[in-house]
This record gives C-alpha cells, structure tokens and sequence, in this order.
C-alpha cells in the first residue's frame, strides 16, 4: 500500500496560482487511479481532479474545470494539482487520495489511502 505527501500549499490572493504535490512511496504506484479532494470547514470531502493509472484519462469537478490541471509522474511517484485563477471559495484541505478499485473514481469512499492534507487558503 502506498503512502501519501502532500505539499505546496499555502496563502494566496484571489486570481492567483498554486501547484501542490503528492509524493508516494512504494513500488506499486502505477497500479493506483490518484485524485485530489478537498475539505472545508463544516463541509464534507469533495472530488476536485482525478487520473487513471497512466495519466492519460483525467476527470475534474464542475467547480474546477479550466481552472485546474491534474498531472501524475509514475516515474517520480508524484501527482500534482495545478490551481489557477483561484477563488476564495477554493479555500479548503486539499487532500491527496489514491484508489485500487474499480468504483467512481469521483467517490471517496472506495480511496484505499489518503495523505495528511494541505492547506489552501485564497483571500478576496
């Protein structure tokens, strides 16, 4: 089972860019879909991207589309989320997932592992 970094988080003004980044450890990295959800306060976990196994497949939230970019590395076990032209209501825990299932890919429930979240703060 992979483990899951997050980083690259942080404060940012509205209309602003971040890119974070998910490090994995293990040699099985390949074999997971990888997606990024996020949480705000008194919200439930929400999709914000996913890619499939090689990267060449990637699905976004309504919220998102345009505006984000998911990219994986299976080299580098690496995912990122580019974020741009970045609004307040995009403040959260960002959360990297990784899932070996079958399931949506949109559905938080079948993600095997989860990393410790970053925050992402966008002020007005």
């Amino acid at each position: 089972q992979v483990q899951l970094v997050e980083s690259g988080g942080g404060l940012v003004q509205a209309g602003g860019s971040l890119r974070l980044s998910c490090a994995a450890s293990g040699r099985t990295f390949s074999r997971y879909r990888m997606s990024w959800f996020r949480q705000a306060p008194g919200k439930e976990r929400e999709f914000v991207g996913g890619t499939d196994w090689s990267g060449g497949n990637k699905y976004y939230a309504d919220s998102v589309k345009g505006r984000f970019t998911v990219s994986r590395d299976n080299a580098k076990n690496m995912v990122y989320l580019q974020m741009n032209s970045l609004k307040p209501e995009d403040t959260a825990v960002y959360y990297c997932g990784a899932t070996s299932g079958w399931g949506h890919i949109m559905n938080s429930q079948g993600y095997d592992t989860w990393g410790q979240g970053t925050q992402v703060t966008v002020s007005s």
